[in-house]
């Protein structure tokens, strides 16, 4: 099947999916960081009027001078501050598209961020710590980010029962059809809450399979055996619901070296060749890979991968992925293949990193209709 008719078969399939989507209940967590954004000043010509440095390495090379007990002074002027965090993004995007949202994670506490109110008008949000910071310095050829990460720790089990409430989150979990679970990486204790939530929270055999979302974020700043640990626990859900594993390119290289997987190559069908080994290997109902380019994944149907709306200038990048994975999951939800879902979730990343906003359905549905 060609891209375009592959494109236009699944906007076709998105027109008119509003009252269907709001029959699911989705449940997100648990992180959530401020994103400030700044530009480093190279030359100031006055008040108003700067030029910033558009290069990591000038600024680098400025910045070497404070070295040998000399010292130096960079003055940087803010761009944005905006939500992050895999979670709030994803949600963001989830609930722009039309699914509802309820969202558990790092929004503020005991008072929400401010950087969060829009997020909290689209979803019903419970935050149960202080956000993470993220002090991003952007050049032309890269950024460098600094981060604030100390409440993390505060996202554990005890503090979910504790801030939430043990029967309200049980009501949020049991009443939703699909749950997502994110950035593992950075949440120390989230193998933890996972194990707990396999152990506690067993459902009856009458109840209907919830679809599921993992994402790592970045594994390879944990240890190996720690991911081993995880991806366990992640193939645990699997006995009593639908597993998807969302990968970005380098995610994946990670998980199959850690899982001892044969090389593939780096091409579309190389790609969807290692989802399908690692679907085996943690036996999950999905595993979907988005490199830059393409999206590539296997499930019981079979393997496939998709082309996607590459741009070689994006307004934005940092949660491109995210919108990626909310675009699988709308997808699944409406009951497409894993070809149209892939489609829907390339085309919703390529719409945010033209635009830098979410998509709505309709923005969404002409995105397809030009592929």
């Amino acid at each position: 099947m060609s891209d375009s008719r592959l494109a236009r078969q699944t906007a076709e399939r998105l027109i008119g999916s509003r009252a269907q989507l709001l029959k699911y209940q989705c449940l997100m967590g648990f992180d959530g960081f401020v994103d400030q954004i700044f530009q480093v000043v190279d030359q100031r010509q006055s008040s108003t009027k700067f030029t910033p440095f558009t290069q990591v390495k000038s600024f680098a090379q400025r910045a070497q001078l404070a070295t040998g007990g000399k010292s130096s002074n960079f003055e940087i002027v803010s761009q944005a501050t905006r939500l992050g965090g895999n979670g709030p993004l994803m949600a963001f995007s989830l609930s722009t598209l039309g699914a509802p949202v309820n969202y558990i994670g790092m929004l503020g506490y005991p008072q929400m961020h401010p950087v969060f109110t829009e997020f909290a008008k689209r979803a019903k949000v419970f935050s149960i710590a202080e956000p993470g910071f993220n002090q991003t310095f952007e050049f032309g050829d890269g950024k460098l980010t600094f981060g604030q990460y100390d409440s993390v720790h505060d996202v554990s089990w005890e503090n979910l029962k504790k801030r939430i409430g043990e029967a309200a989150f049980r009501k949020l979990w049991d009443s939703s059809h699909f749950v997502g679970m994110v950035n593992w990486t950075m949440i120390p204790h989230l193998s933890a809450i996972w194990k707990r939530i396999l152990s506690d929270y067993v459902p009856p055999k009458t109840e209907k399979r919830k679809l599921m979302f993992f994402d790592l974020s970045d594994p390879s700043k944990r240890l190996d055996a720690d991911l081993l640990a995880a991806l366990k626990i992640v193939g645990e859900f699997q006995e009593k619901n639908d597993v998807i594993l969302g990968l970005n390119e380098g995610e994946s290289l990670h998980v199959a070296k850690v899982l001892r997987l044969k090389k593939t190559p780096a091409n579309p069908k190389g790609t969807a060749s290692l989802a399908a080994a690692i679907r085996e290997k943690l036996n999950v109902h999905t595993v979907v890979i988005h490199p830059v380019k393409y999206a590539a994944g296997a499930d019981a149907t079979g393997e496939s991968f998709v082309d996607g709306p590459f741009t070689a200038k994006p307004k934005i990048t940092s949660g491109a992925g995210d919108h990626f994975n909310s675009g699988f999951v709308i997808g699944r939800l409406l009951g497409l293949g894993l070809s149209h879902s892939m489609q829907l979730a390339v085309a919703a990343s390529g719409f945010y990193v033209r635009h830098a906003v979410s998509p709505n359905r309709e923005q969404l549905v002409r995105f397809l209709q030009t592929l």
